[in-house]
């Protein structure tokens, strides 16, 4: 590389290659790390090797001295010294324990429940003898006893029933419609009536689940001068002519309102 080399020197070159002069040759090799602890930290900027002071645990680095809790924890405490990661966990007595609880380091085997001469492991439930509606629950060596939770109803309280040996009520299914009410008017109607609400073009019917449906009638004949019958829907066209306020029957002549010369005549067609 234009440098002159006294031979046996040594230098490093970038790659973390080491290399000698031998005999008018350079020779190099990647430079081998000798690491004397389990937990060495990464190489820094500008070196081949890691380091030993302080520790890499779990992807995490951790300078010297430092006490830590590794990710499962369960109470094992860790220090780093020298690169070197040592963990302690607590030393349990046998036996069980009273009361337990998560944030317990030491695992324990909770006290069985003796009761009504039966013993029942920690955390199981069971029911009272012949009293289905009664839970009870084995916590640690105690027996807790409690009426069993019922769902909320969306009924109101007269539809509600509770059956033999049945713990918590029920909806009843409500009756089923005899009619349909209107509010409107107060007035019932039978399932199957028919009846018009006031407009004579429109009928309703009361349906089976007491729902009520209505229909307009579309009136497709037509003619210059109908009858409308009070009460009728459509109007007449059959039955003879109106004219000037006044019906007249088909075939029947009357004089004209706009000229007393003329003499009209209502033909149905």
């Amino acid at each position: 590389r234009g440098i002159p080399r006294e031979p046996g020197s040594h230098w490093a070159e970038p790659g973390c290659q080491s290399c000698i002069c031998q005999g008018g040759r350079v020779l190099c090799d990647t430079v081998s790390c000798s690491i004397p602890c389990s937990h060495p930290l990464p190489a820094p900027a500008g070196a081949c090797c890691p380091i030993c002071t302080g520790c890499l645990h779990e992807g995490v680095a951790r300078a010297e001295g430092d006490v830590f809790s590794p990710s499962d924890g369960n109470c094992t405490v860790c220090v780093c010294l020298a690169g070197n990661v040592s963990c302690l966990s607590p030393e349990c007595p046998p036996g069980s324990c009273p009361s337990p609880s998560p944030a317990d380091c030491c695992s324990c085997n909770p006290e069985k429940c003796n009761f009504r001469g039966r013993t029942y492991a920690h955390g199981a439930r069971f029911s009272l003898d012949g009293d289905d509606c009664t839970t009870c629950v084995c916590q640690a060596g105690e027996v807790e006893c409690s009426f069993t939770p019922c769902p909320l109803l969306d009924c109101p309280q007269h539809q509600r029933y509770l059956g033999p040996g049945q713990c918590c009520s029920t909806c009843r299914d409500p009756p089923a419609p005899t009619g349909c009410f209107l509010d409107d008017n107060g007035v019932e109607f039978p399932v199957g009536q028919i009846w018009s609400p006031g407009d004579p073009c429109e009928l309703c019917i009361c349906q089976a689940d007491g729902s009520v449906s209505c229909q307009r009638t579309d009136c497709v004949e037509t003619c210059p001068y109908p009858i409308r019958i009070p009460g009728q829907c459509c109007p007449d066209c059959s039955a003879g002519c109106t004219y000037m306020g006044r019906i007249f029957s088909n075939n029947e002549t009357f004089p004209s309102a706009l000229d007393p010369c003329l003499n009209c005549i209502c033909l149905v067609r």
